[in-house]
């Protein structure tokens, strides 16, 4: 199984190399796959490839539901 993350643009050099920030830590990602992708958009990361763009209504939700597996799961091994 393959987990892809939702992410948004922060800018884009002259290579279609994005910077995106995930998890408070800056990346570059590919966007060969997603030539049509602008910054501001929210794509979903994949191996460092934005493999789609997402809407961001979407994008934020499944960044909702990823922190709070993430609350679950730190309080599971806390408790």
């Amino acid at each position: 199984m393959c987990l892809a993350i939702p992410t948004q643009i922060q800018s884009i050099d002259d290579r279609r190399m994005a910077t995106v920030v995930l998890g408070g830590v800056e990346r570059e990602v590919s966007l060969v796959m997603t030539p049509e992708a602008q910054v501001g958009d929210y794509v979903l990361i994949h191996t460092g490839y934005a493999i789609s763009l997402m809407d961001p209504d979407e994008a934020q939700a499944s960044l909702e539901a990823f922190a709070e597996l993430a609350a679950i799961q730190e309080g599971l091994e806390g408790g």
